[in-house]
């Protein structure tokens, strides 16, 4: 069972590991993109930050085969890196009880617009939330699982998307 899906594309740290793995209960992370799952080093570092916690770095389709195989009654969080990415686990038929818009720094070179203090989205990113919330998945923004979550969809909208 996928108990939450955080994007944030600073994938593994501190909030992670050491607040929301235990606020969903889940047994099992996985980092979930096809770049950072072809990136040795990352592949290595990754579940040292995790901290103890079972760790996946997995691309996008290895973690829906590994989703689909039959995870059994595992709890398990994704970190997807990019909205994309979380799009895609979600059209390739993941079903994520939460999806949540963690920290999504700017990428140089986009033309982005903060929408909190933590969270950079372009054009293209709106369309992609969107084309989440359309799929059924209610999307929201919380940082720390001690936050009020806030519709995600009313954030961006307020900001001009």
């Amino acid at each position: 069972m996928i108990a939450h899906m955080r994007i944030d594309n600073r994938l593994i740290h501190g909030q992670v590991t050491t607040s929301w793995i235990g606020a969903v209960g889940a047994g099992l992370l996985i980092v979930a993109n096809d770049d950072v799952a072809k990136d040795p080093i990352q592949k290595q570092m990754l579940p040292l930050a995790a901290r103890g916690v079972k760790t996946l770095v997995l691309s996008i389709q290895d973690t829906v085969d590994y989703i689909n195989k039959g995870s059994g009654k595992e709890k398990i969080m994704i970190l997807a890196k990019f909205p994309s990415d979380a799009l895609a686990l979600i059209e390739a038929g993941l079903k994520p009880l939460e999806v949540n818009v963690g920290n999504q720094a700017p990428i140089p070179g986009t033309k982005y617009k903060m929408v909190t203090k933590s969270i950079a989205v372009t054009s293209e990113d709106a369309e992609i939330y969107r084309k989440i919330e359309n799929l059924g998945f209610h999307l929201i923004t919380q940082m720390m699982p001690s936050n009020s979550p806030k519709e995600f969809i009313k954030v961006i909208t307020s900001k001009g998307f």
